[in-house]
Formats: C-alpha cells, structure tokens, sequence
C-alpha cells in the first residue's frame, strides 16, 4: 500500500495562498523572494523520491506553466535545471473536469477523485504526494493522507486558500520530524495515527 502525504509552504495563519492566489510570500524571506537554496533543495529532493505527484487543476495549471521549460531558460540556475528534469521525469496525475489535455508523463482523471486515489493507494510503488487545496481536502475528508508536511514561512497574509480543510471529525496527528531553514522557515511532519 502506498503512502500519501500532502505537504505544501504554507503561512503562519494557515494559508497555502494569499487573497488573489498570491504566492509572492512563498519564497521563505519575505514577500516577492524566491525560496532559499537549501529549501528549494529540499523541495527538489522531495520531488525526485515521489513515486507519483497528484494534482488539483490549480496547482497543475501554475506548475506546468513553468517547470516543463524552467531548465531552458535564460540565467537557469543548475538547482532550477535539476528540479525542471525531476518535475518532468515525474509521474503526475492531474485530477480536473475542465483541463483538456496533459503532458510530461501525467495522466489526466476527471471522475471520482476519492475513489480513484483510494485505488492508488491500494496499488504497490512509491510514494505518493497529494497538492492543491481542493483535492487534498477531498483526500483529508476521506482519511486518506498518511502524513501532512508544512512548510511554514514566518508571514501573516490574513486570508486566502487554507492548508487545512473543515472535517467532520479529529484527526490525531504523531510529529515525525522538524526542521529549520533560512529566514524563520520551519518544516514540521506528521503521520496519522490510525
């Protein structure tokens, strides 16, 4: 049985974006900045141990408007060039009613979402990782996530898309790592107990 794990940068006040889908706080040292090497290092790591990336129509529309041709750009650094290659090699399901058409070895579903993660999960191989606020708040309500991975960056945006969604009961969570990086930002992993 696979592992799913929802992990995103996420806001002190608990938001994956700001008011507008802003993510120019993202970056770890305050607005408008790009994430620190060793952040984006980790984040570039976590994508080359992801068996298979499952994707809300969002999340994909702002990662495939980039990544599949970031390597190719002018001034690419060699950390941008590797993650571009990681993200393409990656296999990805892109879970959306109105996206048409997928590319860079990505699968497009656009029935059940629970049912055919739930499916998934059953399978064997890697890891998988769950990103966009709807589709992991799906996969929240119906327990389907093993771990949760926040990456919180020290700003307070006040409103926007939440990391969590609303439950209809508790989920008890085991903290299974913290960590540090530049600029305040602290990593917190839990795994759910069952």
């Amino acid at each position: 049985m696979r592992k799913l794990t929802f992990g995103m940068n996420v806001t002190l006040d608990g938001y994956i974006a700001a008011p507008g889908d802003d993510l120019g706080w993202s970056g770890g040292d305050g607005p408008d900045s790009s994430p620190g090497d060793e952040l984006f290092q980790w984040w570039s790591d976590r994508v080359a141990a992801t068996g298979l990336a499952l994707y809300g129509r969002k999340l994909w529309d702002a990662m495939s408007s980039h990544w599949p041709t970031a390597d190719r750009q002018p001034g690419a650094t060699p950390a941008a060039i590797e993650y571009a290659c990681r993200w393409r090699d990656m296999p990805k399901v892109v879970f959306s009613s109105t996206t048409a058409a997928v590319d860079w070895n990505t699968r497009l579903v656009t029935g059940d979402a629970v049912a055919e993660i739930t499916r998934l999960k059953a399978e064997d191989g890697g890891p998988m990782d769950i990103g966009g606020a709807t589709l992991a708040g799906a996969a929240m309500r119906a327990g389907l996530i093993d771990e949760y991975v926040l990456v919180t960056v020290p700003v307070l945006v006040g409103g926007g898309t939440p990391f969590f969604t609303a439950l209809d009961g508790w989920v008890n969570l085991s903290l299974a790592e913290t960590r540090t990086f530049p600029g305040g930002v602290v990593l917190t992993r839990y795994e759910t107990r069952r």
